[in-house]
């Protein structure tokens, strides 16, 4: 049983420091930084020399960067994980039939983490690659692993609140939560310009051979080349197909009648 003496805070004062990087502070000085943690400024010097030293950030005059080593990260995780190569020519095969981007998502928290992708087209305004980060309540992937995520996680979720992003993001408890059941009913997930004014997707959950949902397939197109009703009659059964191949590929064998059980 983890303890707090088994919680090493300065590991997470290190990660704090590097998670810290992002597009506003691509070239951060060492206060930056420090406000952003909310560490001392000390204490953030210490972590960037040792993360120096280590080759994950270099120092140039009073900013400092991330060097290419902090992408092997990543690079571990796609590695250890088969799911993420048994995946991949799935993915390209979906793209190549819908002629739209396919990605595979994965849950942390109440974000949606994009851990494999085969970009066709640019659909968002922001620049969509593996380890991007999006909400999972205004996501069709975000519904999808949700809707089959045990109930303490959806109560954190909701109680951490339902931002609004655009006027038809789901944003009450209620319709929210109905949303999840619709999902489960039917099997996967559309959302429709809820994250971002244009941009539709589509999401069907992928198993692993124990029949747990470790993961959401999607497509995504925008309103421009597409509408809901397409997506709804011919997409929806192409993602549900190829998540269940991926599915299949992991070792899940579907009984008929069962894998719905979920949050109610």
């Amino acid at each position: 049983m983890e303890t707090d003496r088994d919680f090493i805070q300065s590991i997470e004062r290190g990660f704090a420091v590097l998670m810290a990087f992002d597009a506003e502070r691509a070239n951060p000085t060492l206060a930056e930084l420090a406000s952003a943690t909310g560490l001392s400024r000390p204490a953030v010097r210490r972590i960037l020399l040792t993360l120096q030293r280590l080759g994950y950030v270099r120092g140039d005059g009073p900013r400092w960067t991330l060097t290419p080593r902090v992408l092997s990260i990543g690079q571990h995780y796609s590695a250890s994980h088969g799911m993420i190569e048994t995946a991949q020519p799935r993915l390209l095969s979906l793209a190549e039939e819908t002629g739209e981007s396919a990605s595979l998502a994965a849950l942390d928290g109440s974000e949606v983490v994009y851990v494999a992708r085969v970009p066709v087209r640019r659909i968002m305004s922001i620049n969509v690659s593996i380890g991007t980060r999006v909400p999972a309540h205004a996501t069709s992937m975000g519904r999808v692993l949700l809707a089959w995520a045990p109930t303490a996680l959806v109560d954190e979720v909701v109680a951490a609140g339902l931002p609004r992003f655009t006027a038809r993001t789901i944003t009450d408890e209620g319709d929210f939560r109905k949303a999840l059941r619709t999902v489960q009913d039917q099997g996967w997930s559309l959302v429709a310009e809820e994250l971002e004014e244009g941009l539709l997707s589509v999401s069907a959950p992928v198993r692993d051979a124990s029949g747990s949902v470790v993961a959401a397939l999607a497509s995504s197109t925008s309103s421009g080349r597409s509408d809901v009703g397409k997506l709804r009659q011919e997409i929806a059964p192409l993602v549900v197909r190829t998540a269940a191949r991926i599915s299949a590929d992991l070792g899940h064998r579907a009984v008929p009648g069962t894998g719905r059980e979920g949050f109610f």
